[in-house]
This record gives C-alpha cells, structure tokens and sequence, in this order.
C-alpha cells in the first residue's frame, strides 16, 4: 500500500549519493530493474545492503546494525 503523504513528511530525510558506474556494469543494472519491475535505485540500494551486511560477517571489526 503507497505511503501517504504526511507519513513520508513525519521520516528524517535520506543521505544521498551520487555514483559513476561503467557503461557495462550500468545496463546490467538497468536491465535487473527492469526485471523485477523496480527502479535503478532500488537494485543500488539492495546490492549495497548486500554488501555491507556480507562484509560484516566476514569481518567482526566492523559491527553494522540492522539496515
């Protein structure tokens, strides 16, 4: 169900970022957005997510809490 508009005005505003990816690597991601029928920043979001928590596991130097 959409978020209504005062719910999204009540959260803390995102960090934003701005990312230069190689011609390749791009429509690769293009094309897995339009797979599963999301947006280019949706696959961004989830692969960093990925990352970050495989990274803490293979590393306990750095504790990450729940994204």
């Amino acid at each position: 169900m959409p978020e209504k508009r005062a719910e999204k005005a009540k959260r803390a505003p995102q960090p934003r970022a701005s990312v230069t990816f190689p011609s390749k690597l791009y429509r690769a991601l293009e094309m897995l957005a339009k797979e599963k029928k999301v947006s280019l920043a949706w696959v961004v979001r989830e692969a960093a997510e990925t990352y970050v928590r495989d990274q803490s596991f293979q590393s306990n130097k750095t504790k990450v809490g729940q994204l």
